[in-house]
């Protein structure tokens, strides 16, 4: 497919997620999807290539509820795999196969640094760890200097592990 219809295809996506997330969801899953989108765009083998917009932009959506507990009914927003389903005209099997496909592709699972909510990423229960001589300990019990080390770090991405030696 040439660059200008994956161009085009893209900001069709991107406009079905906007207007799903103005509906059902806020701004930040707006912002998420486009940019996932965006980085799916940049792939050698771009996976919207081939299929329909209405599709991928359900399995967009589907890929960051997964990784940020969308469905689950005490979250906020909270929304149902069939109501993503039915705002699409897709089925579930689809949307969940394509969603699948994404996360793999992109290497998505909870707490993704680059995907994640901002209050999931407040909620995140490993954000405050670190790994010494193989055991995981709060970087709060480690000496001051290296939690200085390990809280930057941990803002730059990075996963924090020390090594001490006799």
């Amino acid at each position: 497919m040439e660059k200008e219809k994956i161009i085009e295809k893209q900001q069709e996506i991107v406009q079905l997620v906007k207007r799903f997330c103005d509906k059902k969801l806020n701004e930040e899953y707006a912002v998420l999807g486009e940019k996932l989108i965006c980085k799916l765009g940049r792939k050698r083998n771009v996976p919207f290539a081939t299929g329909q917009t209405a599709i991928w932009a359900a399995a967009v959506i589907h890929a960051l509820g997964t990784i940020n507990f969308l469905f689950d009914k005490s979250a906020q927003p909270y929304v149902s795999v069939d109501e993503i389903n039915d705002f699409f005209g897709t089925k579930k099997t689809t949307t969940g196969g394509k969603s699948k496909e994404i996360r793999d592709l992109l290497k998505l699972n909870y707490w993704d640094k680059e995907f994640s909510t901002q209050d999931m990423a407040k909620g995140n229960p490993y954000a405050n760890l670190a790994t010494v001589n193989g055991f995981i300990v709060p970087i709060n019990s480690l000496p001051e200097e290296f939690q200085t080390i390990a809280r930057q770090a941990i803002a730059e991405g990075g996963n924090i592990s020390f090594t001490t030696e006799k």
